[in-house]
């Protein structure tokens, strides 16, 4: 297996609605507000206004998160992107690393080669923002 590195995504956090306990564990929805994406093969921003991380943590503190996002690239092309993945929380949100599986959609011609990329990414958490290290995986 190989891993090429295929961008730097950081996300802006906006409301954090917090829907409390549930059967399957503390519901939270983060509203993503903007961002960027950086790197040598993808450029381009977060687009639009509907954009959010949904996230269950259990009761051991493992968080599961469902992420869905529109990147508009820097030459126009819309890219649908949605991830889930998984952070071990137990000492608070952003105690260490998430990491995540994205997926990508479009029909711009020049971004097709993404719709059968499977991608992977570590990523923390910071005050308002999380940024991703995102790799292709061959």
């Amino acid at each position: 297996m190989e891993l090429i590195p295929l961008c730097t995504l950081e996300a802006s956090l906006a409301d954090v609605h917090v829907i409390g306990s549930g059967p399957a564990g503390m519901r939270t929805v983060a509203d993503v507000s903007g961002g960027t994406v950086s790197g040598e093969r993808l450029n381009g921003s977060v687009k639009g206004t509907n954009a959010a991380d949904w996230m269950l943590t259990d009761a051991s503190g493992v968080a599961t998160l469902d992420v869905r996002v529109v990147i508009e690239t820097d030459d126009g092309a819309l890219i649908y992107v949605t991830y889930g993945g998984r952070a071990e929380w137990s000492a608070g949100p952003g105690s260490n690393p998430i990491y995540i599986a994205p997926r990508f959609e479009t029909s711009d011609e020049r971004y097709t080669w993404l719709n059968a990329v499977q991608a992977v990414g570590k990523g923390q958490l910071g005050r308002g923002t999380v940024t991703y290290e995102i790799a292709e995986v061959r």
